[in-house]
């Protein structure tokens, strides 16, 4: 019997100088995730989004939930049953800092890839964020 790879939780928080209702924009609307996230992204219904990459790369996703100026969860559609990608927005309640945690799935070998690759996306995000 082969067993299978076990897959990860990876999550990362990156710290960003801008509102949450700012920030949650461009995490949730298909605009704001264009910026940043993938080369284009469009809605086919409000909580249906495909995201297309600049290496052809197409995925569906489906937002399976969503607290207006907290957070955002996605299941794209090629993922684990109990997968998805979620992005966070904190608030520390003495400082009002604002962080993003970003939560996602990978292979144990792929976590450096993923971690290097989210510093880049966020770096991006930050620039358009002016944060």
């Amino acid at each position: 019997m082969v067993k299978k790879r076990e897959r990860i939780k990876v999550e990362i928080e990156f710290p960003i100088k801008c509102s949450p209702s700012l920030l949650y924009n461009y995490i949730s609307s298909a605009s704001g995730l264009s910026e940043w996230f993938a080369h284009d992204v469009n809605n086919r219904s409000r909580n249906e989004f495909i995201f297309k990459f600049e290496d052809g790369e197409v995925q569906h996703a489906t937002v399976i939930k969503s607290v207006p100026n907290k957070s955002i969860r996605f299941k794209f559609d090629d993922s684990e049953v109990d997968e998805y990608l979620e992005l966070d927005i904190i608030v520390d309640e003495l400082t009002e800092d604002v962080a993003l945690k970003v939560t996602e799935f990978c292979y144990e070998e792929e976590k450096r890839g993923i971690q290097e690759l989210w510093h880049s996306e966020i770096d991006i995000l930050k620039n358009a964020t002016g944060g």
